[in-house]
């Protein structure tokens, strides 16, 4: 008989990504831009319809995924059939240490810290510390491209650079840019936006000046379920030479 969930108790909760087909589930759900429903995630995995619903409902109880229902193609009305489930990632953070430790505690508290000077001194140097450690990522992402890489190869560079920082990076196929799925400091940013946002544009910019020939350059974009930041493609050189004639 399977042991009830304890709604809150972080540790379970990871356990539960210990399962192989639940892990590549989660990873399924959470990579996808749009919500997953049972149907595309069995297809995904090669598993059962049954099988990928078990796993996906018990990913909700464990407050990993979130669900909502509507129907297919946006059919409506008569013989538009019952809505289907859908899945996608949760905002709940979850944090294990052992023994605990509370470092989001002594961020938010020295970020209200911040807030409440009333120069800017403070802000100034937490974005200047954010690019210096940007810049060492940056740096270290070029040195992995190998000898005068192309600029597709420090493009991929650039983004094991954000992966492994933890913003899930995708490439927008229309126009090149990288949008940021994840922000890392997403409780942080939302009491202290303008610190949390401008700490991590300078961050990009570090990473970003390293590996300069990248094409791509950090923006402040606001959008809803993404980072603050957009790597934004330069404009060719012909797009340039008219702005500048303009």
């Amino acid at each position: 008989m399977t042991e009830p969930f304890r709604a809150g108790d972080p540790v379970e909760a990871v356990a539960f990504l210990d399962e192989p087909n639940r892990r590549r589930l989660y990873d399924l759900v959470t990579a996808s831009r749009e919500s997953v429903s049972r149907d595309d995630a069995a297809a995904a995995l090669g598993i059962s319809r049954e099988l990928a619903a078990f796993h996906l409902d018990r990913l909700v109880q464990a407050g990993l995924l979130d669900t909502d229902y509507r129907r297919r193609g946006g059919r409506t009305g008569p013989g538009a059939g019952r809505p289907a489930k859908f899945y996608r990632r949760s905002d709940r953070e979850l944090s294990v240490s052992f023994p605990p430790r509370r470092y989001d505690v002594a961020a938010d508290v020295m970020a209200t810290a911040l807030d409440r000077l009333d120069l800017s001194a403070g802000t100034d140097v937490v974005r200047a510390v954010a690019r210096e450690r940007g810049t060492e990522v940056g740096l270290e992402a070029r040195r992995s491209a190998g000898a005068r890489p192309g600029r597709g190869r420090l493009r991929e560079a650039l983004l094991d650079a954000l992966r492994g920082a933890g913003y899930a990076p995708e490439v927008d196929a229309a126009n090149g840019a990288v949008l940021l799925r994840n922000c890392p400091f997403h409780s942080l940013a939302t009491k202290h936006r303008d610190l949390t946002c401008g700490m991590n544009l300078a961050w990009a910019d570090g990473v970003a000046e390293a590996l300069a020939d990248s094409g791509l350059t950090p923006q402040l974009d606001l959008k809803p379920g993404y980072c603050c930041v957009v790597f934004q493609p330069a404009p060719p050189p012909s797009a340039r030479r008219a702005k500048k004639k303009e």
